[in-house]
């Protein structure tokens, strides 16, 4: 039976094999102990500036902002307002926000999805996109409420004179 210890070591030893085949030292593959994610020239990058923050979450926040969040919020001021209702007009912008807040994260090694992630692009929504128009529903026309309502109406009188009928006989058979 394997124990903790037994499994630690042979995921180590996988660690090594797969970094020799790799072709990329140890060194350069693990900052802070935590790993790093994709191979991208950024992601070097990253990593290592995180080795100055307590903990990869609040390295994320400060690349979120720097290299996401205030780019996107300086593109989207830049357009009229009346242009942030376009689709055409921000989804550029909307689509390169979103894919930089998960190359990050992969990089990093944090799920994205997160619950700061989805805070912000709650308030990208209600600071840009509020005021937009959209497909609200509405009330339909009264000649359709009209004919629902009537229906079940109409209906229950029938159902009544059925059962009426059904029973007379009394035993029920009939």
């Amino acid at each position: 039976m394997f124990t903790f210890s037994d499994m630690k070591g042979a995921l180590g030893f996988f660690g090594v094999i797969l970094s020799v085949l790799s072709g990329v030292s140890h060194e350069e593959r693990v900052t802070s102990g935590l790993g790093c994610g994709n191979n991208s020239v950024d992601c070097d990058t990253y990593c290592a500036f995180c080795e100055y923050f307590p903990t990869r979450t609040e390295c994320y926040a400060a690349f979120f902002e720097i290299k996401c969040y205030s780019p996107f919020v300086g593109d989207m001021e830049s357009l009229n307002k009346t242009d942030w209702c376009n689709w055409n007009n921000v989804k550029r912008m909307y689509n390169t926000f979103t894919l930089c807040t998960e190359e990050i994260a992969e990089c990093l090694l944090i799920p994205w999805p997160n619950r700061m992630v989805e805070n912000e692009f709650v308030d990208i929504h209600s600071r840009f996109f509020l005021d937009c128009p959209n497909e609200a529903l509405s009330d339909p026309p009264p000649s359709i409420v009209f004919a629902l309502v009537m229906t079940p109406i109409c209906l229950i009188p029938i159902m009544v004179v059925l059962v009426v009928l059904k029973t007379k006989n009394g035993d029920g058979s009939s």
